[in-house]
Formats: C-alpha cells, sequence, structure tokens
C-alpha cells in the first residue's frame, strides 16, 4: 500500500521477532496518530495471531500494514529515513535526538516528502547494514549501563514525540474547577481582614515590629495564587475562628 499525500512518518518494523511487541507497537503508534506501519521479514510469518490478540483496538493500524521481504523494497518510495539506536556507531551521520528528528520529519512531510524510521529486532537492535540505508539516526538518551529499549517502548517514545509536533497544547494548563482566579480588590479585602483579626489579638507585637510585621503579611498574599473559592474558605475559616473564641 503507497501512501500518495503522506500526512506522516511510516515506521519500520526491521526483522521483529515476536507478534506481541509487533502488537504492542501498533497500540503505541496509534494512541500518538501514527497507522503506517511496514513490517521486513517478520520472523514468525504475517499475518501473527499474537500481534492481533496484543493490538488490541489497534487493529487496523495491522490490518494496514504492509509487509517486505527485504529493507530496501520497504525503504523504495521513502526520501528520507531514520534509524533509531542506543549504541554507538562508526558512521559518519547526523544524529538526532528524538524531539529534533520528528521536528525535521514533520518540516520534510510537510513538504511532501515521505519519511520513514526504522526500529531493529528485538534482540539486538538494528544491525550496520540496516542502519547504512538511513539518512540520519536517532539516538534515544538512555542508562549507559541498561541502554536496550523494548521494541514496543522504542516506538512509542517516538510516536509521543510526533505527536508533540502536531499538537498546539501548552506546557501548562490551569484548571479552574467551577472558580476563577480571585481578583486584586478580592485579595486586598482578604489582607485586610486578616490584618484587623490578627490585630485584635495581639499578633503584631512587639509595636515597633507591627509595620514590617504587615508589610510580610501583604506580601504572602500577593505572591499566592489564590481563586475566589479559596479567597472564600480563608475568609470562612477566619471567621469562624472568631466565633469559636467569642463563644468561649
Amino acid at each position: 500500500m503507497t501512501i500518495e499525500h503522506p500526512t506522516a512518518p511510516s515506521f519500520i518494523l526491521v526483522r521483529p521477532q515476536m507478534g506481541e511487541n509487533i502488537g504492542a507497537a501498533a497500540r503505541a503508534m496509534l494512541n500518538f496518530g501514527l497507522d503506517h506501519m511496514r513490517v521486513v521479514a517478520p520472523r514468525d510469518g504475517w499475518p501473527n495471531p499474537a500481534a492481533v490478540a496484543m493490538a488490541s483496538g489497534a487493529g487496523r493500524v495491522l490490518d494496514n500494514a504492509r509487509l517486505s521481504p527485504d529493507l530496501p523494497d520497504a525503504l523504495a518510495d521513502c526520501s528520507f529515513v531514520f534509524a533509531t539506536t542506543a549504541r554507538d556507531r562508526d558512521m559518519s551521520k547526523p544524529v538526532y535526538t528524538p524531539e529534533a528528528a520528528m521536528q525535521l520529519a514533520a518540516q520534510k512531510i510537510a513538504n511532501g516528502e515521505r519519511v520513514a524510521v526504522l526500529f531493529g529486532p528485538e534482540r539486538a537492535g538494528l544491525e550496520n547494514d540496516d542502519i547504512s540505508r538511513a539518512n540520519a539516526i536517532v539516538s534515544v538518551p538512555v542508562n549507559p549501563e541498561f541502554a536496550s529499549l523494548n521494541l514496543a517502548q522504542c516506538v512509542l517514545l517516538m510516536g509521543y514525540e510526533w505527536m508533540r509536533q502536531q499538537s498546539d497544547q501548552a506546557p501548562v494548563t490551569e484548571i479552574l474547577a467551577g472558580t476563577d482566579w480571585a481578583d486584586n480588590s478580592e485579595i486586598e479585602h482578604l489582607a485586610k481582614h486578616y490584618e484587623e483579626r490578627m490585630e485584635d489579638a495581639g499578633f503584631f507585637y512587639p509595636e515597633h515590629k507591627a509595620a514590617s510585621m504587615k508589610t510580610n503579611l501583604r506580601n504572602m498574599w500577593s505572591r499566592l495564587p489564590l481563586t475566589r473559592a479559596d479567597v472564600q474558605i480563608l475568609h470562612g475559616t477566619l471567621r469562624q475562628m472568631v466565633r469559636w473564641k467569642e463563644r468561649g
């Protein structure tokens, strides 16, 4: 199956050994909007029942997967190829982080190019002969004392970085559950309320330190990211404490 106008990279599993890993890779791909899988010379043949069972909801990725007898066949229509590896290779090729690789992939695909990402077999990863066919290497920063990544984990990592390039989600999103941020007048009212009640309680002592203590208290309120619900709770807490004292 040839994709006339690719909108995402093809993920190519080179000589995968276990059907379960192929299925898990399919799930990882679909999690991040990727459905262009190519499978090169799978050890246990194709289609693979174990892959189908493990795909669990991502069966369409396997249904549409293109089977190739060798890597040159799988890469025939690709114009730029990344090879994933955690090991140093004695090759003169640019080495990208996963993030930078998917940034470049997005640019090339937007220009109409067909981009592929190679993933090696579980036992030892891609061979040098496989990597020699790639334009660039993707090196995943991992623990050098335990550098081996599971096939599906590596697919998941690259898929996540691809999705990041497609998403406009802000790095941090504030979720205000049924409330809004308190405005300056509400914070000012809260500060005065506490200052008055603490004055009544004799908190600002000794007298010559009272001004600086009040300034520090105002600074504390201004630093706190308070919602209107927070302000209401703090007002209510102080009122209840005063009522409790008066009852005593």
